[in-house]
């Protein structure tokens, strides 16, 4: 799916939200604790026992950024979840905040 900014999406297995902040030139799968992340207008799927997100549990916190080097996606997390964020099954990693410049 290629994704708008602004636009908001939600995990199927955890309570986790994001914000798109900076969107990806191609076709991405965005998922959240490997599941296809959904709209937030969409019902939540049933999820079975047997879908857990085991090794995918990094989660994701409120106000931090997260972006895949790959295709330059970038999220915000408006929501806190267990379930760790990837794209095309790649996980995403944890954007560092600039270093400021010294003040004299």
């Amino acid at each position: 799916m290629i994704f708008k900014p602004g636009s908001r999406w939600k995990s199927a297995v955890c309570s986790a939200e994001v914000i798109v902040v900076r969107t990806a030139p191609q076709d991405v799968t965005l998922a959240c604790g490997g599941l296809k992340m959904i709209a937030p207008d969409e019902p939540t799927p049933e999820v079975t026992a047997s879908v857990t997100i085991t090794g995918n549990d990094v989660g994701v916190s409120v106000g931090k950024r997260y972006i895949d080097a790959e295709t330059g996606l970038e999220v915000l997390g408006a929501k806190p979840g267990k379930g760790s964020l990837s794209v095309d099954a790649r996980p995403m990693q944890l954007k560092e905040a600039k270093a400021l410049p010294a003040s004299d």
